[in-house]
């Protein structure tokens, strides 16, 4: 049960083109944005549609796959763990951020077969 501890499995669609950064001149981040979808009935038997959106970080080797084949409207699954980010906005208002760091991809539809 260790490694099961912090970890997260989400299938949906990118919301948007990844964002690549580099950093130290080698390193590459890709920041992704993933709509997950679920469809169910409410109490007065009326179907709703709920989309929940993710955002998720992908380092290194990750990020240059993301970066090579992922673009906005791909389904994907990804697999990671979740992290939360403590900041300040400019409000000064304290505020908690959810970020999933992704360690696995899986491409199930590219997008030019959605359309």
């Amino acid at each position: 049960m260790k490694a099961i501890k912090n970890k997260v499995q989400l299938v949906g669609r990118l919301g948007a083109d990844p964002e690549i950064k580099m950093y130290n001149e080698n390193k590459k981040l890709a920041q992704l944005r993933l709509a997950v979808n679920d469809r169910y009935k409410n109490a007065l038997g009326e179907w709703v549609d709920d989309t929940q959106w993710f955002n998720m970080v992908a380092w290194s080797k990750l990020a240059g796959y993301a970066e090579k084949y992922l673009l906005k409207g791909t389904e994907i699954a990804v697999e990671g763990r979740l992290i939360n980010k403590n900041f300040t906005d400019k409000n000064g208002i304290k505020r908690v951020s959810t970020e999933l760091i992704v360690s696995e991809i899986l491409i199930l539809a590219k997008q030019k077969e959605v359309a």
